[in-house]
């Protein structure tokens, strides 16, 4: 069946490389760089064991060093699960949740009508290049000068112009012997609206930048008008079959190439800032085409890079656009996909940042740019009035329903903590300042008791600076990923017998997460010196010397004492049962409370009640229970007090069954 013309391309831009080889092959962590698409593992179409299989997943192809294998997503399914073309098709399309479309006799036609545009556009292009060139295109030059664009810079963005006349491009087309059926297919004419006139040029007295999508094949015009009186400053093309200016971005294809290599990406307002930006050395910078960001133009931005800089002009304009902005992205945010902000001075454009305070200047406020969260709290909360009960219940019901579109549940907690935060820093701001003497002793109140006058010792500074000081349940748990490391460090028995659950352990700490990595990637043993080893060759001696030096692990008893896998092994399971209990408490709180700013009934608080039940019994181990323990040879716990009742249980019955005293 022939597919219609762009859908093999979306399908591409949708699906991401790594996802379709993901479940093949096992990634070599030391190689491989997610952030920036570049996975290396062992190829699977040949045996081998050193990774030699690339996959660039921004560009969406892979290549193997060893087999020459290479291609993209479908023909790896083709090659790897013996697949057909479009049983490939097929399910890329699944996983990107696309329609598979209906079968289409004219699919074909479509196709090679797509491929006759594209050779009328690169017609219609050279010939406004020649235009920039000529007499006519002088006033153009100069004010590209101006903008300082000439000579090279000219040729890199292709910039032409189209001359002041109704049928200029027309007539020359027809003289190459286009159609004119191709070029009012192409966007480039219009039809006339008088009966009997001839169709007339789109772009007329303007300066032409040329939109290309990501395969590099021009597909449409921008064009910014040289007269001041005329209606429209900037002018794009019309919908065709080549261009959808909702799912383009002009500048697409070498911003995802400089991405791949680490530059940060930049999304700017229009074609001049996405030039001024690229010239300064900011290559990774794409624009919308005239219009607000859409959801298809972020997906194809989040592709390129995960926390893309939203660029946008100092004004009422831009702020506002921003804004708009944040409603679009919340219901697609994902953990590890999200936006920063950058806010340019009142006034200015990229371009006049840039003449005035140079490259450095950009680079400065793009590193300072505002995360979401920031910018959310903001729209929510600037100019509000907040001085009654009424209105500060308000303000939580909007940013709970802001945050409800969130789809998940882990970064939706993440998000109302953010902003808890900020909302009690609010409040207490406007609270009236404490008196700093003692409160007076009320009517009929017993005096204090006498204390003895006592200097307080302040704290050292590296006991502030611990983790146990701060006293915060992210601090908490912290700790209990230290102490489950460090136990399966020094007991290698326990990787062997509990991998699955700390497979399953979402580690916070970026150290924490480095080290279970590479101990579920080590080779099996039984020598905690040789465990040792293989952790530090994936991640270096130092990171490791750091980890094992924090103080709380001391006082771990089978982390102080060696010898004691029985005891090692309950507290692993402990910590692992605690972790887990307090972040369930964490992600039930948080639906709890989504599920209360929708419909508050019986079953939330049931819900809510059972949440606090079990983390109670997972957290009271032995931080909640002053018994006594004695620890048995196979490394139980047995309570002290209980222990002594049974011994004299036990030594009543010895003496009522022991030999009788003779009469």
């Amino acid at each position: 069946m022939a597919l219609p013309p762009g859908f093999l391309d979306e399908l591409r831009t949708r699906v991401s490389l790594s996802d379709v080889v993901g479940p093949k092959v096992v990634w070599d962590t030391r190689k491989s760089n997610h952030a920036k698409g570049d996975m290396w593992a062992p190829c699977p179409f040949h045996h081998e064991k050193t990774p030699s299989f690339h996959v660039d997943d921004q560009k969406g192809y892979y290549y193997c060093f060893g087999c020459h294998a290479k291609g993209d997503a479908i023909s790896f399914l083709r090659e790897q699960d013996n697949m057909s073309f479009m049983d490939a098709v097929e399910s890329l399309a699944q996983l990107a949740g696309m329609q598979m479309p209906a079968p289409d006799p004219k699919a074909r036609e479509r196709s090679d009508l797509r491929t006759e545009l594209f050779a009328v556009m690169e017609q219609a292009l050279r010939h406004f290049r020649l235009n920039l060139a000529s007499g006519a295109g002088a006033a153009a030059r100069d004010y590209l000068a101006g903008r300082g664009l000439q000579g090279a810079a000219l040729e890199r963005w292709e910039i032409g112009f189209a001359k002041d006349g109704w049928q200029v491009l027309w007539e020359h087309l027809r003289g190459q012997g286009v159609s004119e059926e191709k070029i009012l297919q192409a966007g480039l004419a219009k039809p006339s609206r008088k009966e009997g006139g001839r169709p007339y040029d789109v772009f007329r007295n303007r300066i032409i930048y040329p939109i290309r999508d990501a395969q590099g094949r021009c597909i449409a015009f921008g064009g910014r008008a040289m007269d001041p009186e005329d209606g429209a400053k900037y002018l794009n093309s019309p919908e065709t079959p080549l261009f959808d200016k909702g799912r383009s971005l002009y500048n697409q294809g070498p911003a995802r190439s400089a991405c791949g290599k680490g530059q940060p990406l930049i999304v700017a307002e229009g074609y001049m800032d996405v030039i001024a930006l690229s010239e300064a050395g900011f290559p990774a910078t794409v624009a919308p085409l005239g219009t607000a960001i859409t959801e298809d133009q972020l997906r194809l931005i989040w592709r390129m890079a995960e926390e893309p800089v939203i660029a946008l002009d100092g004004d009422k304009a831009g702020l506002r656009a921003a804004l708009r902005l944040i409603d679009l992205a919340l219901p697609l945010l994902e953990p590890g996909k999200t936006l920063r902000f950058c806010i340019l001075p009142q006034g200015q454009d990229p371009d006049d940042l840039l003449k005035s305070g140079g490259a450095g200047a950009m680079s400065a406020l793009l590193d300072k740019a505002t995360p979401l969260v920031e910018m959310l709290w903001r729209r929510e909360t600037e100019g509000r009035q907040l001085d009654s009960p009424e209105r500060r219940a308000a303000l939580d019901r909007d940013l709970r329903f802001a945050v409800a579109k969130i789809p998940d549940q882990g970064l939706k907690g993440h998000y109302m903590d953010a902003l808890r935060i900020r909302r009690n820093a609010l409040f207490e701001r406007d609270q009236p300042a404490r008196r700093a003497s003692a409160p007076r002793r009320g009517f009929g109140e017993a005096p204090a008791r006498w204390q003895p006058a006592s200097r307080p010792v302040a704290p050292s500074s590296a006991a502030r600076a611990s983790v146990l000081a701060s006293g915060t349940d992210a601090a908490t748990e912290e700790l209990r990923e230290a102490v489950i490391l460090a136990l399966v460090l020094d007991y290698p028995e326990l990787l062997e017998a509990h991998c699955d659950q700390l497979e399953e352990v979402r580690f916070v700490h970026a150290r924490h997460a480095q080290i279970a990595q590479a101990l579920l990637t080590a080779p099996p043993c039984d020598d905690p010196q040789r465990l040792h080893e293989a952790v530090v060759a994936q991640i270096g001696t130092a990171p490791l010397e750091t980890f094992k030096a924090r103080p709380h692990l001391a006082m771990v008893p089978p982390l102080r004492n060696s010898g004691m896998g029985d005891v090692a092994r309950i507290c692993l399971l402990e910590e692992l049962a605690k972790l887990a209990a307090v972040r369930g408490t964490a992600e039930e709180v948080a639906e709890a409370t989504d599920a209360l700013s929708r419909d508050a009934d019986e079953w939330v608080t049931w819900r809510l009640s059972q949440t606090a039940e079990a983390r109670h019994r997972a957290a009271r181990g032995q931080d909640g229970d002053r018994s006594e323990y004695d620890i048995a040879p196979n490394g139980a716990r047995m309570d002290r007090d209980e222990r002594s009742q049974l011994d004299r249980l036990l030594n009543v019955i010895r003496q009522s069954n022991g030999p009788k005293p003779p009469p």
